[in-house]
């Protein structure tokens, strides 16, 4: 009789060789978009030995940041620097204090 194993992961982020999240999606993007590239370079006629080159050093590097990112920003850093850029840095209120007390009278 077959055994199977019981998934603990329920309610909680995808991870998958200490990659969370979106860093994972951005992994798999990231190498995707490298093999991609690297197929049309040597469509296009690119040497060969280039092609291998430029794609291990991409790839290379793309491990490196993601990696690099997930541990310096945890599980959700990434979106709570984007969100940082929707903030306004300060607000502006033009209205006289008298004004501001009398609107709040009525």
């Amino acid at each position: 009789m077959a055994e199977y194993s019981i998934n603990k992961g329920i309610g909680r982020t995808v991870e998958y060789k200490g990659l969370k999240a979106q860093y994972l999606f951005i992994f798999a993007g990231g190498l995707i978009a490298d093999f991609i590239v690297f197929v049309i370079m040597y469509m296009c006629g690119v040497t060969q030995w280039f092609c291998i080159a430029f794609g291990t050093v991409c790839a290379s590097i793309l491990v490196w940041l993601t990696f690099h990112l997930n541990a310096k920003y945890g599980q959700y850093g990434l979106m709570k620097l984007t969100a940082v850029k929707y903030h306004p840095r300060y607000i502006i209120n033009r209205l006289r204090l008298n004004r501001l007390i009398r609107a709040k009278r009525k």
